[in-house]
Formats: C-alpha cells, structure tokens, sequence
C-alpha cells in the first residue's frame, strides 16, 4: 500500500533549515521507535532543505524511502516523505500546493524567526491524512498541471546530496537535534539496515 510518512514546511536560510511545521503518520513503526524515526526524518527534511537551491526541486531515494522537496526562490520549502510507490509529479504538486496555502496563511516576514511552535498552519496534518491516496492528489495534478518548469533532479540516495566529502554518520554524530537515544538507534538501524535507511 502507498505510504506518507511526513510533510514539513521549512524555511532555509543562508547556513540551516528550520522547520515551522511538520505532521508525521508513523503507525507503520512500533511505539518504541517512533520518536526516533520522527527526529531522523526532521534531521534528514532540514539536511536536504539545506542542500537544495532556491527554485529547485529534488527527489531523493534513500533505501525504502522517497524524499521530496521544493525549495521555492523566496526560501520557503516544503518536504514530503513516502514510499517509491508515492508518483513523484504527484508528491511535487501537493508539496506546492502546500507552500501556497502556507505562504497565504503565514506572513513572510514571520518566516524567520518562526518554528514549530510558533507558527499556526493547522492544515498539514489534514493534508497528510487526505493525500495518503495519491487518486485523491492526482485530481489535484489535473486541475494544477502547470507545475512550474523548474527540473526535478532525481538522486539514488542522500549521499549524492551532501557535499563532498561529508557522510551522513558524521552528520549525525555531529547534530545537536538529534538525542542520544536516536543516534544509538541510528547505528543500530544502520547495522541491521532494518526501518530507517536514512
């Protein structure tokens, strides 16, 4: 069955990405690793915002994973997270669609200096409910088919998105958002290549 795991708004500014709102469907994880694999995928939605010019889109496989992401020129972003099932046009429409709403409902100026808590866009998690069906966003790609001509760059894992040289266990030992128990259970994950291959 088609999965959505996570939509995030970000903005991205010169150095980071900060997340103003995100929701989550995490129901195909066990209780124990939910908050794990929610911090993984916040860390891993800023590191690609961070890593993707303004006015581009990127579609980022990663193991069982499809990342999405727009990166609009004003700097606001937008992050879906789904299976490979998960068609691409679709998930960049949504994702646009998204940002629009957001950017009427939320002032540009509040971007910023705004974050989860903050920020009041209490439609995200009605989207990631809505959307798990992509018949349900596909009527939405034929009423918007002009989605903007910006290239989607296509990446087999996040690997190519990093800079060179970097690696993703380094990033993760270095973050300050992730906790300890996430990290420990980043390594564990990655030993067993098991939940999450980010």
């Amino acid at each position: 069955m088609v999965k959505v795991y996570g939509l995030g708004v970000l903005y991205k500014d010169v150095n980071s990405a900060t997340i103003l709102k995100a929701a989550y469907d995490l129901q195909s994880f066990s209780f124990f690793q939910r908050s794990s694999v929610q911090e993984f995928m916040t860390f891993v939605s800023r590191t690609i915002v961070e890593r993707t010019q303004p006015a581009s889109r990127q579609s980022v496989k990663e193991g069982e994973y499809m990342l999405q992401v727009y990166v609009r020129a004003d700097n606001l972003a937008g992050v879906l997270i789904s299976d490979h099932e998960y068609p691409n046009r679709v998930a960049h429409t949504l994702i646009t669609k998204i940002l629009d709403e957001f950017s009427a409902k939320v002032p540009a100026a509040s971007w910023p200096t705004g974050n989860e808590t903050t920020v009041d866009f209490p439609l995200l998690p009605q989207y990631l409910a809505k959307y798990q069906n992509p018949r349900e966003a596909d009527a939405l790609t034929k009423i918007q088919n002009d989605l903007d001509e910006t290239k989607i760059i296509l990446h087999d894992t996040i690997k190519a998105v990093l800079d060179r040289g970097e690696k993703l266990d380094d990033l993760v030992e270095k973050s300050n958002s992730l906790s300890m128990h996430s990290k420990a259970f980043y390594k564990t994950a990655r030993k067993t290549n098991s939940c999450c291959n980010f």
